[in-house]
Formats: structure tokens, sequence, C-alpha cells
């Protein structure tokens, strides 16, 4: 199974991210799902069928991975400016991953099953504010 990650800008917390997402401006209607959160950007993913054997799109958020969300579909879609970009459609639940620190990038990128991050189970990180989260992930806590 093939994973993505992308930086999400402008947001400091998981709470944060899924307040953006539940905004009318960033969810769009899918035939087999209804209302899905979705994320735009421009390169069409090459290897978008093994992503959509139950991938997912990883977010950085505060320089730390932080949760994923399950891609249920890709879609080529038409800009406000007539350019061609891409839609990744994404379930609404949004799963907390154990932090790790990843330097900013630009764009999305590949990541192996084997290189993402576990998701969290009952860790006491989820309840710390994310300033605090870093520090301890940066000193390998």
């Amino acid at each position: 199974m093939l994973n993505l990650i992308k930086l999400v800008v402008g947001v400091n917390s998981v709470e944060e991210l899924s307040e953006r997402q539940k905004q009318a401006t960033n969810c769009r209607n899918h035939s087999a799902y209804g209302a899905l959160p979705v994320v735009h950007t421009r390169s069409f993913p090459r290897r978008s069928e093994e992503i959509l054997e139950g991938g997912s799109l990883y977010r950085v958020i505060a320089g730390l991975i932080q949760c994923r969300q399950r891609v249920l579909d890709i879609q080529t879609d038409t800009r406000s400016d007539g350019t061609q970009g891409t839609l990744f459609l994404l379930s609404p639940e949004i799963i907390r991953v154990e932090p790790r620190a990843l330097r900013p990038f630009q764009g999305w990128r590949y990541l192996d099953s084997k290189d993402a991050p576990p998701d969290l189970t009952g860790s006491m990180l989820t309840n710390l504010p994310p300033h605090l989260q870093k520090e301890l992930t940066l000193l390998g806590l």
C-alpha cells in the first residue's frame, strides 16, 4: 500500500485542521460517499491506483507528521484560473499518528507504508499542546 504526505499550511493543530475541513469551501460531494474533505494540489500522482488501494494522506502540521486521512478518490479538477489541478478526496475521519519531525517541502511526496508513523492508541501525546509535542519529539521522548 502506498501513501502520500503533504504539509498543512496555516494550521497549527489537528483540531484546527478538523474545523477547517468542515467548511463548505473545503468539501466536495462524491456520488458514493457524500460530502468529503478535499485537498487541492497541482500534480496528479502517477501511482494513484496504489494509493486508492487503502492509502492515506499523512499531514505535516507545525513541523510534525501528526495525523492521516484515508484517500477515497483522486480526481482531476479545473482551477479558477483555467489550469488543471488534482483533488484528493479524503475520509472525514482524522487518525492521529505518532508525531515525527519533518522538514518543510513543497507539494506532496509518496510515503511507503514501512516508513509511515504508526497510529496513536491512547497516548498522552494527543492531549499535549502542539509546541510541547514538537519539543518532546525532537528530544526523542
